[in-house]
């Protein structure tokens, strides 16, 4: 390790430690966490069942940056080169329509062998997977409506596809020693005002409720349902609504996802957090970033990142929570995108856990605001960059911006090729 980023972690533990920060302490629990990698910020969410599938379900991806993976083979190559880059061992979250089978196969067939490639690749890398049935993309999809759909036969398709997804979730977690989490969300909804509200609820309720009917391993399978408050197409009504997944999550024991983009432009996902985890039984984070609307742009350093890593820090929660990602940019390099991400997420994770958090909270329960926010002020820049190094350096991956250079080596010798093949 460099002589002079050592020196430097030295100087700056012991200016965390004289507030009592542990910060050998911090750097172990950070180890710990995964965060769960999209993997459709690598292709731009196309998967290879249907690649000629027009995007629905309010999805829209911009950018036309060179190199996108056309295959399976290709997209683990891009995702081996971006964990490579990212400081920790950590989860690929993959989308039912991200198969790698040689197989012409429906969604509501899919089965766990369809997967099995990336298992093994999983495997081989040390990494989870977690998994999500895809409602969307699909000419049972076009018309907006999926487990609340009208029509019986159309809406049994959707409840198979989502049983078929359960059963490929716990294949991944019995296989691979690692829990995954299978998330469920549907775009389904109207573009202006319905004349009934109620029924499309009733029946979404009624087809999880089928579609979770048969117990699985929770050491295996964990499941997730999750929100939204619009989409392109739905800007009137979303039938999974926040408040239809919450009351549904609590009643049935499911873990509630919270999409820090699936809200009003005016909330943030960071303090419903505490509310959430004293009722539910976990909860699983798409970490995104929303310009005006769920855009899904990648994840910067911004107040919301910076107050989510707070509130499972200080409100101890990161053992009740799933971290995983969700945006996607073809504007730029995909790669970059993702590293730039995930490296962000955890950088939050470790600058919450580098505040005096009992001495914040002491003075807050003694009335001592000015203290509170003196303290939580002045944190601000304390050398976190100089633990973060450290930490990089000690993963063995690179310190500061030096991984763009990686990237753009692998962009010409790969990406750029793509394009020319």
């Amino acid at each position: 390790m460099d002589a002079n980023l050592e020196q430097a972690y030295k100087e700056a533990k012991k200016l965390y430690e004289a507030h009592g920060v542990d910060v050998e302490e911090a750097l172990g629990k950070l180890e710990q966490i995964k965060v769960s990698v999209h993997c459709w910020q690598g292709d731009d969410v196309r998967g290879f069942l249907f690649r000629n599938q027009e995007l629905t379900g309010g999805i829209s991806v911009t950018g036309h940056f060179p190199g996108a993976a056309r295959s399976p083979q290709e997209l683990r190559a891009d995702l081996e080169r971006a964990l490579s880059l990212i400081p920790g061992k950590h989860k690929v979250n993959l989308h039912a329509i991200y198969a790698d089978t040689d197989e012409q196969v429906d969604l509501d067939e899919l089965e766990p062998r369809h997967f099995q490639r990336w298992v093994d690749w999983a495997k081989e890398q040390g990494l989870g997977l977690d998994f999500n049935p895809t409602c969307f993309s699909h000419d049972h999809s076009k018309d907006g409506f999926t487990l609340s759909h009208p029509d019986p036969a159309i809406r049994q398709f959707w409840i198979d596809h989502c049983k078929a997804s359960r059963k490929i979730g716990a294949s991944f977690g019995e296989q691979l020693g690692q829990t995954c989490v299978t998330n469920i969300w549907v775009p389904d909804g109207f573009k202006d005002s319905p004349a009934d509200r109620m029924g499309p609820r009733r029946r979404l309720k009624e087809a999880l409720d089928e579609v979770f009917a048969e117990p699985l391993n929770p050491a295996h399978n964990l499941d997730t349902v999750e929100s939204k408050l619009f989409g392109l197409g739905a800007e009137a009504y979303t039938v999974g609504s926040h408040e239809f997944y919450m009351g549904y999550g609590i009643q049935n024991n499911k873990l509630i996802c919270l999409d820090s983009g699936h809200f009003h432009p005016t909330e943030v996902i960071s303090n419903k957090l505490s509310s959430l985890a004293l009722f539910s039984s976990g909860i699983l984070l798409h970490v995104s970033r929303p310009v005006r609307w769920d855009s899904d742009h990648v994840v910067v350093m911004d107040d919301e990142l910076l107050e989510i890593g707070r509130e499972l820090v200080r409100g101890e929660l990161l053992d009740v929570t799933h971290i995983g990602l969700d945006f996607f940019d073809a504007s730029i390099n995909r790669i970059a995108a993702w590293v730039i991400g995930t490296r962000n997420t955890i950088k939050a994770l470790l600058r919450a856990m580098l505040e005096p958090v009992e001495a914040i909270k002491k003075a807050e329960l003694e009335g001592d605001y000015t203290t509170r926010l003196a303290l939580t002020e002045e944190f601000k820049s304390y050398p976190f960059g100089a633990v973060w190094d450290y930490y990089c350096a000690k993963q063995g991956v690179p310190v500061r911006e030096a991984w763009l250079a990686e990237v753009k080596t692998y962009e010409q010798d790969v990406l750029m090729k793509r394009e020319q093949g």
